[in-house]
């Protein structure tokens, strides 16, 4: 059990460094030296978790992706049919997550990062909300269409969010969600 605690502090020792350098930097600039520096970990510890620096952001990600698939499917753990008129917003948990790794979210929403780090996030979205698409839809709605719209909005959210550093807490985001979808079905 001691070396799963010490294999735990040297991956969030690695992620640490990488999210600091990711302000700073794209992932392609970023060096294994500059990464073990600031982690405080020789070259060897490094190599023995990863190959590559791209391999340490790919695990990295792969665990905020699947907290943020778990967190998009919580409301479904209370519903098999999500009906936005009788959606609970404590239910809904897309914006703890983004609280949770908002420091990860800084990075992606920044105007100085490269659009595929969006992109990645864009896609993982909206292949949730097309998993969930209703197959009921109307024929003349493009499924594609629907969900790319579905994902900007909810991603629309978070960088707004961001945009105020943050500052509203995650139950009000949720709250405003389901406002907005009610209007939407309103109209």
């Amino acid at each position: 059990m001691r070396s799963d605690l010490r294999v735990i502090k040297t991956k969030q020792a690695l992620e640490e460094a990488l999210l600091i350098l990711l302000q700073e930097k794209t992932l392609k600039s970023i060096s294994i030296t500059e990464i073990c520096r600031l982690a405080k970990i020789n070259r060897g510890t490094f190599y023995l978790h990863y190959g590559q620096i791209e391999d340490l952001f790919e695990d990295y990600y792969k665990e905020i992706m699947k907290d943020l698939t778990d967190s998009y499917q919580e409301p479904y753990r209370h519903t098999k049919i999500l009906n936005p008129r009788e959606l609970n917003p404590s239910t809904i948990r897309i914006f703890h997550h983004i609280e949770k790794y908002k420091r990860f979210y800084r990075i992606v929403f920044s105007k100085t990062v490269p659009m595929s780090y969006y992109y990645l996030l864009f896609d993982q979205v909206r292949d949730l909300l097309r998993k969930d698409m209703n197959l009921a839809l109307k024929p003349e709605i493009d499924s594609a269409m629907l969900s790319a719209y579905q994902a900007n909005a909810i991603l629309g959210m978070a960088i707004e969010w961001s945009r105020t550093d943050f500052r509203q807490k995650a139950e009000e985001l949720n709250q405003q969600l389901v406002y907005i979808l009610n209007i939407n079905l309103a109209n």
